[in-house]
């Protein structure tokens, strides 16, 4: 393949890397945040034994409690590593249906279990 052909389809392969990454840039994230282990661990077994995301994070968490947890929406490179990460990589759910990490993800601020309710 000469340089002249393969020219069109590496603009078009990299428009489709830059608008899948530009689709991805906010996530809308909710998390229980408790600075120790053990707390969130009881956290997680109240969401295992079907108790709400939102009803979860205000007894537990030590961060936004009073919204359920709700962050609202995130952008890259508005959260540290670990966090981004998670927030980026997890589905979308709903409070009826959440699909949260487990285990907890570990930060400087503490541990964190956290959801994604959408993406833009």
């Amino acid at each position: 393949m000469s340089k002249e052909s393969a020219a069109p389809k590496l603009r078009q392969t990299t428009k489709l890397c830059i608008f899948q990454r530009i689709q991805e840039i906010c996530s809308l994230v909710r998390h229980i945040l408790c600075e120790k282990h053990g707390k969130c661990m009881e956290a997680m077994e109240k969401l295992k034994s079907g108790v709400r995301f939102s009803e979860v994070a205000t007894q537990y968490s030590e961060d936004k409690a009073r919204q359920g947890g709700d962050l609202g929406w995130m952008t890259r490179g508005s959260m540290v590593g670990p966090f981004q990460e998670a927030a980026f990589a997890l589905p979308i759910s709903s409070m009826d249906k959440p699909v949260y990490t487990d285990p907890p993800v570990k930060t400087k601020f503490g541990y964190h279990i956290i959801m994604v309710e959408g993406k833009k």
